[in-house]
């Protein structure tokens, strides 16, 4: 395994191992995440501890890792555990150019999903004087990205109320204008009025997770947002569609759109960090760049 994993280019946030893409057979629970020079190794399943020691001195050894820190999502609350140097509560971390808050011990998810950095690129690059709508923000990170990018304002909605205050800190740590940025906590399928009130919108981005119980189920909520799209988008808006379910394949998401926003036309395809290498194509993550253009009538 240790010959696959790839050096750290610079200190800029980065996937350095991916084994859940199963595509290196026996290391299929594992992945290194690497932040400044912390590197996060992270186990889907029990390892033998003398493994986990070798695997952290070769961290320091070869990538240059002052700290080396575990995280066990195969135990309940997902510990972390740190094996070499120290483990701050939180970092300060860099990807593109931006800054972003990291908590570890804190939750099961550190704050950034390394997979998307190529979606939160082309965010910036296509966000200039454009109203942004922002579904199932999380911690925001689509919103730096969009205000950095030149956005005139974004609107950012989730219904965990911490993660948005921490989509907060991310904004202040680059020194963004808040008064462009809003923070709806709300429950997307109910509050649709209210979404509509900040619009329309020249980009929406919706990012959903693909189960949460009482609140998502993507195989049936997807074409709830979609059927709402001409209600949200301006005609020639674009749409960052994403999906994250490994059960569901592209063909799911591309059928939704056909059936529920006949007239969002497919541009393309934003692929995942070349280190995110999955054995079957369709598990890992989908996301599209889709053009709103209604038929005139």
């Amino acid at each position: 395994m240790f010959e696959n994993i790839r050096l750290p280019q610079g200190l800029e946030a980065q996937r350095l191992f991916h084994g859940r893409g199963h595509a290196w057979q026996g290391y299929e629970h594992v992945c290194i995440d690497w932040y400044n020079e912390l590197a996060l190794i992270t186990l889907y399943r029990e390892s033998d501890d003398d493994w986990i020691q070798q695997l952290s001195q070769w961290l320091t050894d070869n990538a240059g890792a002052t700290a080396v820190v575990v995280q066990y999502r195969c135990r309940r609350g997902a510990p972390f555990q740190c094996r070499i140097g120290d483990m701050p509560d939180f970092m300060e971390i860099q990807e593109n150019g931006l800054k972003y808050g990291l908590y570890l011990n804190r939750s099961q998810n550190t704050g950034l999903f390394l997979d998307m950095a190529n979606g939160r690129r082309w965010v910036q690059a296509h966000s200039d004087g454009r109203r942004v709508l922002n579904l199932f923000a999380y911690t925001c990170a689509f919103s730096v990205a969009a205000v950095a990018g030149g956005a005139s304002k974004v609107v950012n909605v989730d219904m965990s109320r911490a993660a948005l205050s921490h989509g907060r800190e991310n904004h202040r740590l680059n020194n963004h204008d808040l008064s462009k940025v809003v923070f709806e906590g709300v429950d997307i399928f109910r509050s649709f009025g209210r979404l509509k009130k900040h619009g329309p919108y020249e980009l929406l981005i919706s990012d959903p997770p693909s189960f949460q119980k009482g609140s998502v189920d993507i195989r049936k909520d997807y074409a709830k947002l979609l059927r709402r799209i001409p209600e949200l988008v301006v005609p020639g808006g674009d749409l960052l569609l994403c999906l994250n379910a490994p059960e569901l394949d592209e063909h799911f998401l591309q059928q939704q759109v056909a059936e529920f926003a006949p007239d969002c036309a497919l541009v393309e395809r934003i692929h995942a960090p070349e280190v995110f290498i999955e054995a079957q194509a369709g598990k890992g993550l989908k996301v599209f760049h889709y053009r709103y253009q209604p038929q005139a009538s």
